[in-house]
């Protein structure tokens, strides 16, 4: 198994790389999902295959956060650990849902189907638009505050980080996903500034945490424990 700073290191990359990928695919999907007829239109393909590209980053980059923090964290706690990356891979599949729906926009704007009604064309691309904004409520919205949750307690209770770093994710869970629920029955807009302002402890957390993890890594308890594991194997070989 690669060594607690490798992981760390590596975890950490995962997190800058689901920054990037998440606020670079949503400008880069503007077109489709602000522009009501782009099925219709001229359309901006190439740019929404861009974005597309982003978001399928983005999901092998959140599946890569909770297997590379996995061998460290279950040896504090492996049913966090576990649930963690079930977590994580069940928000990369919902961001999944949402990819292939604007992928299915992009076909139908370059090969109606034959005969196909102008407007019943406009009404399957809006139907396509808005399951891509659910599963942006339902991914990172809902599960992603489940999953920092879970992995903020861990680390709070485990030490592996500052305790307030992991304070942010304890704060920040739960806030976003109390958050989504005021959006799914349509208090304010899931693009609003209110729900801008609930997704900053989130966005604070998962930045300070990868920058600790690339520069600090876990603290000494870590290392201490594949130290302790490592003797305890040697023992009953011998």
């Amino acid at each position: 198994m690669a060594s607690p700073r490798k992981l760390a290191t590596a975890a950490g990359v995962c997190y800058l790389v689901t920054h990037v990928t998440s606020i670079g695919g949503l400008i880069l999907y503007g077109p489709v999902l602000h522009n009501a007829d782009y099925i219709a239109g001229r359309g901006a393909d190439t740019r929404v295959l861009l974005g597309a590209l982003f978001e399928v980053v983005l999901a092998i980059a959140i599946v890569g956060t909770a297997f590379t923090l996995f061998p460290v964290a279950r040896r504090h706690s492996e049913g966090l650990a576990v649930g963690y990356v079930g977590l994580r891979t069940l928000e990369a599949a919902v961001i999944t849902v949402g990819i292939v729906s604007l992928l299915a926009v992009v076909t139908l704007r370059q090969h109606p189907p034959q005969g196909a009604d102008p407007a019943s064309l406009l009404t399957t691309g809006r139907a396509l638009v808005a399951v891509h904004d659910w599963t942006f409520l339902l991914g990172p919205n809902f599960v992603c505050g489940a999953n920092t949750a879970v992995m903020a307690y861990l680390m709070y209770r485990s030490q592996l980080v500052p305790r307030f770093i992991a304070v942010l994710g304890l704060v920040g869970g739960p806030l976003i996903f109390a958050s989504a629920i005021a959006e799914l029955f349509g208090l304010y807009q899931q693009t609003s500034g209110v729900g801008a302002l609930t997704a900053i402890p989130v966005f604070a957390w998962e930045l300070t945490l990868a920058i600790w993890l690339i520069t600090r890594g876990f603290k000494p308890s870590a290392g201490a424990i594949d130290a302790t594991a490592a003797s305890m194997a040697g023992s009953e070989r011998r």
